[in-house]
Formats: structure tokens, C-alpha cells, sequence
């Protein structure tokens, strides 16, 4: 299945413009029908799911709590 740019847009709920810079750019790889870009639905999910571990990683990674560190205590 394939969606347009514009369903990419409102599926991801971005702007257009951000979607056809992105495009521009090659990080969204679209199909010129003749009429309009389209991109595979399915290699955009798993793109999405990849996008999506990756960031929570990061969010976890930013909220972990920073250990003490051990010779802080070690003053004279």
C-alpha cells in the first residue's frame, strides 16, 4: 500500500513543508507517480518503528539518574 506526502504529513501529524524538505533532503525516499510522490506504507512503518525505539532509548538514557560518583566523599 501506498500513502502521498500529504497523507505522510497528516498520518505523522507534521507539516507539509517539513515532509518536502525531508524528502528533498533524501531522508524520505517517495515514488513519482505522474501525478503525486508516494511512499510505501509498510517500509515507512518499520522506518517509524526504528525512529520510535530510538528515541526511547534517548529518553531513557536523558532521564537516568547520574551515579555518584565514588571519591566525592574522599576529601581531606
Amino acid at each position: 500500500m501506498y500513502i502521498t506526502l500529504s497523507e505522510l504529513a497528516e498520518y505523522l501529524d507534521l507539516p507539509m513543508e517539513y515532509i518536502l524538505k525531508q524528502h528533498a533532503a533524501g531522508a524520505i525516499k517517495a515514488i513519482y507517480t505522474g501525478e503525486d510522490f508516494v511512499v510505501s506504507k509498510s517500509d515507512f512503518d518499520w522506518y517509524k518503528e526504528q525512529l520510535d525505539l530510538k528515541r526511547k532509548q534517548i529518553y531513557e538514557e536523558l532521564n537516568e539518574p547520574i551515579p555518584e560518583d565514588w571519591d566525592a566523599k574522599d576529601e581531606d
